[in-house]
């Protein structure tokens, strides 16, 4: 028989997938994948609920339904300043996950080297691969999560096409700031870039700091695409509505890809998130103080089970170093123990790198019910201490 892809039959089963399993199996407390385990506001659910009932339930546009696109290009003035033409800059996609897969197709020619930050995303690599993109790596790493400028500069060159930017940072939970977000925009400047900025966690910043896209810097009007997602913003991941704001000379390669890939998105959910997005700022400051608040509640069980945690800036992730509660294997390991004789689920950080030699963190997704949390909390600590 002859063989599949060779990019994508590569891959296995990605280890969310496993630990998710393993939890299943097992009945453990699930704190691997990132995902809240509510339903979302009541009011959007209605509003679909109803548009499946009043319709029409036929394709729409292709870009999105007006609406949506309208919302999407007047959300990007209130929190941006960003003046975006509806019409010509902004689509709409099923999911984020879509989105960037379209960028990647859309934008890269075979050959072409394209700039990643690890930890990364599990669709990242692969899709660039698969488009024929030449993968430069670059990591920020634990503890610290620092930004690494000379290696950073090292991976731009003429062979450039785009840097694949993800900020707030899954799994790093680090929100990169003015400087540093400078100093990315002068690289993609210098080697004439662009930058597919995946932007899904950008309501889910803590500690009174504000996230800023990249988008938003001297130069970078033209040179970005930026990719939002009503699952993260309105806890609805089962949703996949995506959304992405580009100039027009982008977009309109990209939608190219759009077309081939998904074509349209379910009208009742466009307009959903399009009512979700014109919500006062109240829904989304309250976001963000309670993942905040989620955040302080796990780090607190975490650190009374004698884990050292490391900071989370934004996302709903936290990490801990594993050896501060004495164990001495791996972090794939330690996720297996903490499954099987503890019942709490996590995530290994090792995943999110190709390099083997991160091995002692792990990451808690915290965006869970309270009562879940100290459940959690308590598994660990009654083991660990």
């Amino acid at each position: 028989m002859k063989p599949a892809n060779s990019v994508l039959s590569s891959y296995g089963v990605t280890v969310f997938e496993t630990m998710s399993r393993l939890a299943i199996e097992t009945g453990a407390i699930n704190l691997g994948q990132g995902f809240p385990d509510d339903n979302g506001p009541e009011n959007l659910r209605r509003l679909a609920a109803q548009a499946v009932i009043d319709g029409p339930n036929q394709y729409p546009p292709m870009l999105g339904i007006p609406e949506l696109r309208q919302a999407v290009a007047a959300h990007n003035k209130r929190f941006y300043d960003l003046d975006v033409d509806w019409q010509t800059e902004v689509m709409v996609t099923s999911g984020a996950t879509e989105a960037l897969a379209d960028c990647l197709l859309a934008l890269i020619e075979p050959g072409d080297e394209v700039v990643l930050v690890e930890p990364l995303y599990d669709s990242y690599l692969p899709m660039v691969r698969r488009a024929g993109g030449i993968p430069k790596l670059v990591r920020v790493a634990p503890p610290n999560w620092e930004l690494p400028r000379e290696d950073l500069a090292a991976a731009f060159s003429d062979k450039t096409k785009l840097i694949l930017f993800n900020s707030p940072q899954n799994p790093a939970a680090k929100v990169y700031d003015a400087d540093e977000l400078a100093f990315i925009a002068a690289l993609v400047e210098k080697h004439d870039a662009y930058a597919v900025c995946d932007e899904v966690y950008e309501h889910i910043v803590f500690d009174g700091a504000a996230h800023t896209p990249l988008m938003t810097l001297p130069g970078m009007r033209e040179r970005c695409v930026r990719i939002g997602s009503a699952g993260k913003t309105f806890s609805m991941t089962a949703w996949k509505v995506g959304y992405m704001t580009a100039p027009a000379h982008l977009l309109g390669a990209i939608a190219k890809a759009h077309q081939f890939v998904t074509f349209t998105t379910p009208v009742n959910l466009q307009r959903a998130v399009a009512a979700g997005l014109e919500q006062g700022d109240d829904y989304f400051d309250s976001l963000k103080t309670d993942q905040q608040a989620k955040r302080d509640r796990i780090k607190a069980g975490l650190e009374a089970a004698g884990f050292e945690t490391l900071h989370t800036g934004g996302t709903y992730f936290l990490s801990v170093d594993i050896r501060s509660v004495g164990f001495n294997g791996d972090d794939v390991e330690f996720c297996e123990h903490l499954i099987r004789d503890v019942g709490v689920a996590a995530i290994p950080l090792s995943a999110f790198y190709q390099d083997g030699d991160v091995r002692h963190f792990v990451r808690f997704c915290f965006c869970k019910q309270d009562a879940l949390l100290d459940e959690a909390a308590t598994c660990l600590k009654n083991h660990f201490t």
